[in-house]
Protein backbone atom coordinates (compact mmCIF):
# COMPACT_ATOMS: atom_id res chain seq x y z
CA UNK A 1 0.00 0.00 0.00
CA UNK A 2 1.23 3.45 -0.76
CA UNK A 3 1.19 5.94 1.86
CA UNK A 4 2.38 8.52 -0.15
CA UNK A 5 0.13 11.59 -0.43
CA UNK A 6 0.05 13.00 -3.94
CA UNK A 7 -1.46 16.59 -3.58
CA UNK A 8 1.17 19.58 -3.84
CA UNK A 9 -0.94 21.42 -1.95
CA UNK A 10 0.88 19.53 0.98
CA UNK A 11 3.72 20.57 -0.57
CA UNK A 12 2.55 24.51 -0.26
CA UNK A 13 1.45 23.90 3.26
CA UNK A 14 4.67 22.81 4.28
CA UNK A 15 6.46 25.46 3.06
CA UNK A 16 4.01 27.42 5.07
CA UNK A 17 4.73 26.17 8.05
CA UNK A 18 8.15 26.71 7.64
CA UNK A 19 7.53 30.13 7.05
CA UNK A 20 5.59 30.40 9.85
CA UNK A 21 8.30 28.35 12.39
CA UNK A 22 10.38 31.32 11.02
CA UNK A 23 12.79 28.55 9.83
CA UNK A 24 15.49 27.97 7.05
CA UNK A 25 14.81 25.45 4.87
CA UNK A 26 18.11 23.72 5.68
CA UNK A 27 17.31 24.27 9.64
CA UNK A 28 14.20 22.49 8.85
CA UNK A 29 15.13 19.84 7.02
CA UNK A 30 17.81 19.23 9.51
CA UNK A 31 15.31 19.15 12.33
CA UNK A 32 13.03 16.11 10.92
CA UNK A 33 16.08 14.03 9.53
CA UNK A 34 16.13 14.84 5.49
CA UNK A 35 18.29 16.45 3.20
CA UNK A 36 18.12 19.59 1.92
CA UNK A 37 18.30 18.44 -1.41
CA UNK A 38 15.15 16.16 -0.53
CA UNK A 39 13.39 18.94 1.36
CA UNK A 40 13.82 21.21 -1.40
CA UNK A 41 11.99 18.72 -3.53
CA UNK A 42 9.34 18.75 -1.46
CA UNK A 43 8.83 22.23 -1.70
CA UNK A 44 9.28 22.82 -5.67
CA UNK A 45 6.44 19.94 -5.90
CA UNK A 46 9.04 17.39 -7.00
CA UNK A 47 8.51 14.79 -4.33
CA UNK A 48 5.41 13.54 -2.86
CA UNK A 49 4.89 13.64 0.58
CA UNK A 50 4.43 10.29 1.80
CA UNK A 51 2.96 10.25 5.85
CA UNK A 52 6.09 9.51 7.91
CA UNK A 53 7.23 12.77 6.38
CA UNK A 54 4.03 14.70 7.59
CA UNK A 55 3.79 12.29 11.53
CA UNK A 56 7.48 13.71 11.35
CA UNK A 57 6.86 17.17 10.92
CA UNK A 58 3.64 17.35 13.34
CA UNK A 59 5.36 15.58 15.82
CA UNK A 60 8.68 17.99 15.77
CA UNK A 61 6.76 21.49 15.49
CA UNK A 62 3.41 21.06 16.69
CA UNK A 63 1.86 21.32 13.11
CA UNK A 64 -1.62 19.89 12.94
CA UNK A 65 -1.77 16.83 11.00
CA UNK A 66 -5.36 17.34 9.58
CA UNK A 67 -4.23 21.01 8.65
CA UNK A 68 -0.95 19.63 6.82
CA UNK A 69 -3.00 16.92 4.80
CA UNK A 70 -6.21 18.53 4.10
CA UNK A 71 -6.12 22.38 5.04
CA UNK A 72 -8.79 21.87 7.53
CA UNK A 73 -8.61 23.67 11.31
CA UNK A 74 -5.33 25.78 12.77
CA UNK A 75 -1.84 25.01 11.15
CA UNK A 76 0.04 25.35 14.68
CA UNK A 77 -1.36 22.70 17.52
CA UNK A 78 2.07 23.12 19.67
CA UNK A 79 3.80 25.66 18.43
CA UNK A 80 4.01 26.93 21.75
CA UNK A 81 5.83 24.40 22.71
CA UNK A 82 7.83 23.95 20.16
CA UNK A 83 9.15 27.95 20.99
CA UNK A 84 9.51 27.24 24.33
CA UNK A 85 11.46 23.50 23.70
CA UNK A 86 13.76 25.86 21.74
CA UNK A 87 14.18 29.10 23.92
CA UNK A 88 14.73 26.13 26.81
CA UNK A 89 17.17 24.77 24.99
CA UNK A 90 19.42 27.59 24.33
CA UNK A 91 18.73 29.39 27.10
CA UNK A 92 20.49 26.36 28.86
CA UNK A 93 23.33 26.75 27.18
CA UNK A 94 24.41 29.83 28.39
CA UNK A 95 26.72 31.28 31.09
CA UNK A 96 24.95 31.71 34.40
CA UNK A 97 25.54 35.99 34.17
CA UNK A 98 24.30 35.33 30.57
CA UNK A 99 21.12 33.29 31.65
CA UNK A 100 20.65 36.57 34.54
CA UNK A 101 20.41 38.65 31.77
CA UNK A 102 18.06 37.11 29.41
CA UNK A 103 15.81 36.96 32.88
CA UNK A 104 15.61 40.34 33.15
CA UNK A 105 15.57 41.49 29.64
CA UNK A 106 12.56 39.27 29.17
CA UNK A 107 10.81 40.80 32.65
CA UNK A 108 11.58 44.23 31.02
CA UNK A 109 9.67 42.94 27.72
CA UNK A 110 7.02 41.90 29.80
CA UNK A 111 6.54 45.47 31.78
CA UNK A 112 6.77 47.39 27.99
CA UNK A 113 4.18 44.65 26.75
CA UNK A 114 2.11 45.46 29.51
CA UNK A 115 2.12 49.83 28.91
CA UNK A 116 1.95 48.98 25.02
CA UNK A 117 -1.47 47.29 25.31
CA UNK A 118 -2.31 49.75 28.26
CA UNK A 119 -1.49 52.48 26.12
CA UNK A 120 -3.95 51.41 22.99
Amino acid sequence: MDDTIGDTAINRRIVEARHALNLSQARFAEMIKISKGYMASIEMGIRRVNDRIIKIISMTFGINEIWLKSGRGEMLDGADDFKLNQVVSVFKKLDPLFQDYVIKQLAMLLELQGIKKGGE
